[in-house]
């Protein structure tokens, strides 16, 4: 990943409703959510929706699968990956341990919410 990837991601994200978007979708897990579950659970037009989900998708924040005439969302753990990697790989003034602490906890976290 390279800053110009990274900030797309964060801009994604620099809105209330897709980031209520994404935090939704984190909480769903592995059984994702439709377009229209993900509206009704935030009380959003579904028009709206729609073009927020997809600027999460165009993102690789989300990924989708169709299913019959529905599409189901999912977060993209390896998105998220990718993007804590790039944001930690010089933390820390270089004291490895203290970055594998934090990223084993995070692994435990993503883990468990899955």
């Amino acid at each position: 990943m390279n800053s110009e990837e990274s900030a797309k991601i964060f801009a994604a994200l620099a809105q209330e409703t897709r980031l209520d978007v994404f935090r939704l979708l984190i909480k769903a897990g592995d059984k994702g959510l439709s377009s229209g579950e993900v509206a009704d659970s935030l009380n959003i037009r579904q028009n709206t929706m729609s073009t927020n989900l997809s600027i999460l998708h165009n993102a690789k924040l989300v990924r989708r699968k169709r299913e019959g005439r529905m599409i189901r969302y999912f977060v993209n753990m390896e998105t998220i990956g990718v993007l804590l990697t790039f944001l930690l790989e010089h933390c820390c003034g270089g004291e490895s341990d203290m970055v594998s602490e934090l990223v084993t906890s995070l692994q435990k976290g993503f883990n468990q919410s899955n």
